[in-house]
């Protein structure tokens, strides 16, 4: 992606040959898309819940039978695999029909106070939200803060990234053509222009992104009292403790670098191997790079991947060791190859920042305590993985680790409608599961007694 005065161009990471180029909203159309959902929003609020979620579920099938061009779209824009490409159209439709069916039975509560009176306390949605989306997973993430946004009444001023703006663009315009005009506005443009929507007279304002960007619109909120749901930056440790087999803990880790290039919210960006077993995994997780080497694709784009190699650039002059790895691939694209690093201490950025990329950074400590210990210290909180098969270990990782998800055994999974919420510069806010319809709504309490007479 590179910009221009007044657009931006997207280039196709894998061969590096233009896809579109697209206008950036001005002011005047920001102001007028946030000035169309405040005007929708009263309409939108007061239509049956029942209604507002018949209209979400029909665009989740909408986005089913779209599922073919909106991958295609995603594999252009950011070189998303094909299989990851549909795979993530198909949880944003799934995501849509769980908002569907949640979304009317969101209720509040009643109280008991005096015997002649009725107290209630009652969910209303917030008003116009500003959704800025992320291009790592475009139509998975959009549809849990779209589809709960719209379910509970608000109306939405959406913009994608930048560096996807025709696949965010296109699933946005298949959700707006089940609802009245106004609902679901959208706007294309660059981090300025998501600034802008940040600073307007919205009520909520959800974010997923960097953590630099969740910071000026927790800022921007604050100024003026608005909501900020924020899913910022992860620097997400896995620690690999002694008495696991060495193979399945260098598989676990490398599919948690190396998937989707690296380019997941949760990957795992800094690794910590009790001594006793760090050779064998070493090793084995060099082995487990080299065969991703041909099962991953690109980075997003050219200016993406040299971020990347400066991490990896600042660890070999600061003393760390390159496994496998660590230079770019030569060719069309913006092509990172599985890179193992040795030898790494705290203050490397691969340790210290996210790196979003295929890097598998390794710190070698003495046992698991310090392992622990270390994990620990980090300025972000988004998630983190323990590989153990000692109980008390892995009771004091998860009540220990200051994150919102802790993954034991496994660097992925989980059971539907769990929901967390991250911590420190990793955000702030439910960003996903039921939760989230809390967020996007704010609880009114009502007295109400019979008249005086």
């Amino acid at each position: 992606m590179s910009q221009g005065v007044d657009e931006l161009t997207v280039v196709d990471p894998r061969t590096g040959e233009r896809v579109a180029r697209v206008p950036i909203a001005d002011p005047g159309a920001c102001a007028a898309a946030v000035g169309r959902a405040r005007a929708a929003y009263r309409g939108w609020a007061s239509t049956p819940a029942a209604e507002r979620a018949a209209a979400i579920a029909a665009a989740a099938a909408a986005v089913r039978s779209a599922a073919p061009e909106l991958a295609d779209l995603n594999e252009r824009e950011t070189g998303k695999l094909r299989a990851d490409a549909l795979g993530g159209v198909e949880a944003g439709a799934a995501t849509l029909v769980q908002y569907a069916e949640l979304g009317p039975l969101h209720r509040g509560r009643s109280l008991h106070g005096d015997w002649a009176a009725t107290d209630l306390m009652v969910p209303e949605p917030r008003g116009v939200v500003a959704v800025l989306t992320p291009w790592n997973d475009p139509v998975a993430v959009a549809a849990g803060l779209l589809g709960a946004a719209l379910v509970t009444g608000n109306t939405v001023v959406h913009k994608p990234s930048e560096r996807c703006p025709g696949t965010g663009r296109r699933f946005a315009e298949l959700l707006a053509a089940e609802l009245p005009d106004g609902v679901l506005e959208i706007v294309d443009g660059d981090g300025t222009v998501g600034a802008r929507l940040a600073a307007d007279e919205v009520d909520v304002v959800a974010h997923v992104g960097s953590s630099a960007t969740g910071r000026e619109i927790a800022l921007a909120c604050a100024g003026r009292g608005a909501k900020a749901v924020l899913e910022n930056g992860g620097n997400d440790a896995a620690i690999v403790d002694a008495g696991v087999a060495p193979r399945w803990a260098a598989e676990q880790v490398a599919l948690g670098a190396f998937a989707n290039a690296g380019q997941i919210c949760v990957s795992v960006e800094r690794i910590y191997v009790v001594e006793s077993m760090a050779a064998e995994f070493l090793d084995a997780l060099v082995g487990e790079a080299r065969r991703w080497a041909e099962r991953i694709g690109p980075l997003v784009d050219e200016r993406h991947r040299r971020q990347v190699h400066s991490h990896v650039t600042d660890a070999v002059q600061r003393g760390a060791r390159v496994l496998t790895g660590g230079e770019p691939t030569s060719g069309p694209g913006s092509f990172y190859p599985p890179t193992v690093v040795a030898d790494c201490t705290p203050d490397m950025l691969l340790m210290c920042e996210e790196t979003f990329g295929p890097i598998a950074p390794v710190r070698v400590v003495p046992d698991f305590a310090a392992a622990l210990t270390e994990a620990a210290d980090d300025r972000y909180g988004l998630a983190a993985a323990v590989l153990t098969a000692d109980m008390a270990h892995a009771q004091q990782a998860w009540r220990t680790l200051p994150v919102g998800t802790v993954k034991i055994n496994n660097v992925f999974g989980g059971a539907p409608g769990g929901a967390s919420e991250p911590r420190r510069s990793s955000g702030s806010g439910f960003g996903f599961g039921p939760e989230l319809l809390d967020e996007m709504t704010a609880m009114k309490v009502v007295h109400w007694s019979a008249p005086g007479g």
